[in-house]
């Protein structure tokens, strides 16, 4: 069963769309909001990744406009996400009542949740991965500040405590939530600068963005604030500004082409290279990249040590190279991840908490009591795993992890590593029928560092002459 956001993310795929169209008909009765909804629907659906109407339009004829509202949901193609905008929020019990009124009396796939009474309130609309939930966190509302930008000690979920916002420790905890994959946030438009801010908090989550259009929502300002690296993670949502217009297709299209022209900008592209910039200042924080004289196992003096096991230090940073890890697997189709042990496992265990994944890994030695088990983890032969590892030089290491895995009956199509030294591994991983994706490189690297000064002229040499020899 796919989980909420991988549904989205492959319609997202299929229509090259991350525009939600909103449906909050201004109607005399029930039926006109109906027709309305549905003109809206026929006009749109091609070039929509999401339809999200709002209950409270419907709700205000009783009983026909509810008959209305699951009219306009079920009108919905099967394969676009419908996000009923209801704004839920009770003690569990009224939630759950709620959460069967949106999902099976309904039909809706996602609901906006409150999330003012807690986690508590939230579980019932998430408990079925299948099923998503959008978390109002900084809104586009005239008064949103009343409340959600007030400081707040959060010293029972941070150490040491910190001062934050109301609104980021929703996006803090809206995280925690988030265990099966489908759990969003509502961040509005209005507010560039907080949208950014919730995006450094929640690197992999999807927003919810209302506010572009009729409420002056600048539309580029979101996509540089908002955008994940892999052009993702984004729902602008669009009401009014569509359905008021003369060709409401055409408002669509355009729209959702806006958005697609900004994606593939060279801006955007540039954007995304923020989280390659922080990887690199955070490999030199935490000591895993040192350079000086090592003697590696070969025998070869080298310049520079790469040591990502001492990654289980920093947890902080192992969550931020997880999430890189996480926003190329997004992107390939497999079944389970597998680690190669040992600096990869801590990074494998990360990336597959985040993607909701289950992780395997095969031992390096063959337990010699208990279930003398090859490989640790539950898997079924014939199931496809994408092997995680945390550097490649000339990929023989690969390819005996991939060797062990094959004879278990697994199938392996992609390897995928946070550094590639440029040593030669993806080519010979290629001519053996595999595919290497990597975070990034280390000429990359050590072209960020010198650009910085984080080091010397002489260093970059150095290790520049080492790689190429």
């Amino acid at each position: 069963m796919l989980s909420f956001f991988e549904r989205l993310e492959a319609r997202v795929r299929d229509a090259n769309s991350l525009l939600c169209v909103g449906l909050d008909p201004r109607a005399e009765n029930a039926n006109d909001a109906r027709e309305q909804c549905l003109r809206v629907i026929e006009a749109t659906h091609e070039y929509a990744a999401a339809f999200k109407p709002n209950s409270a339009f419907f709700e205000v004829f009783g009983a026909e406009g509810i008959n209305a509202l699951r009219d306009v949901i079920a009108y919905v193609p099967q394969n676009i996400p419908v996000i009923l905008d209801a704004k839920r929020g009770d003690i569990a019990d009224t939630s759950a009542a709620y959460a069967r009124a949106a999902f099976e009396t309904l039909g809706a796939a996602a609901i906006t949740v409150n999330p003012y009474l807690g986690g508590d309130s939230a579980a019932p609309f998430i408990e079925n991965a299948a099923h998503g939930a959008f978390v109002l966190c900084k809104t586009s509302n005239a008064g949103a500040d009343e409340f959600q930008a007030l400081e707040c000690g959060s010293g029972a979920f941070s150490s040491p405590p910190l001062r934050m916002t109301l609104y980021e420790i929703v996006a803090q905890r809206a995280q925690a939530w988030n265990t099966r994959n489908n759990v969003g946030l509502v961040v509005g438009a209005t507010d560039p600068a907080r949208l950014r801010r919730v995006r450094e908090i929640a690197r992999a989550m999807w927003f919810l963005v209302p506010g572009v259009g009729a409420q002056g929502g600048d539309l580029e300002a979101t996509l540089r604030a908002g955008l994940r690296a892999d052009g993702m993670g984004l729902l602008i949502n669009a009401s009014r500004s569509i359905a008021a217009a003369e060709n409401i297709g055409q408002a669509a299209k355009e729209l959702r082409d806006q958005i697609n022209a900004y994606r593939g900008s060279p801006i955007a592209i540039r954007d995304t290279r923020y989280a390659i910039r922080e990887l690199a200042d955070d490999l030199l924080q935490s000591h895993c990249i040192r350079f000086g004289e090592f003697t590696l196992k070969s025998g070869q003096i080298s310049p520079i040590y790469l040591d990502l096991r001492r990654l289980v230090s920093y947890p902080a940073i192992l969550k931020r190279v997880g999430h890189a890890y996480a926003e190329i697997l997004r992107g390939l189709e497999y079944d389970r991840i597998a680690g190669i042990p040992y600096a990869a496992l801590p990074i494998a265990t990360a990336a597959a908490i985040e993607l909701n994944k289950p992780l395997l890994y095969p031992r390096r030695q063959v337990k010699a009591y208990g279930t003398q088990a090859a490989i640790e983890g539950e898997y079924n032969a014939g199931e496809t795993v994408v092997v995680l590892d945390d550097l490649a030089t000339t990929g023989d290491t690969k390819i005996e992890t991939i060797e062990k895995l094959m004879g278990a009956g697994l199938r392996v199509r992609d390897i995928v590593v946070l550094i590639d030294r440029g040593q030669g591994a993806s080519e010979l991983l290629a001519r053996a029928g595999f595919q290497m994706h990597a975070v990034t490189t280390l000429p990359r690297l050590l072209e960020i560092w010198r650009a910085t000064e984080a080091i010397t002229l002489e260093q970059y040499d150095a290790v520049k002459k080492f790689i190429e020899k």
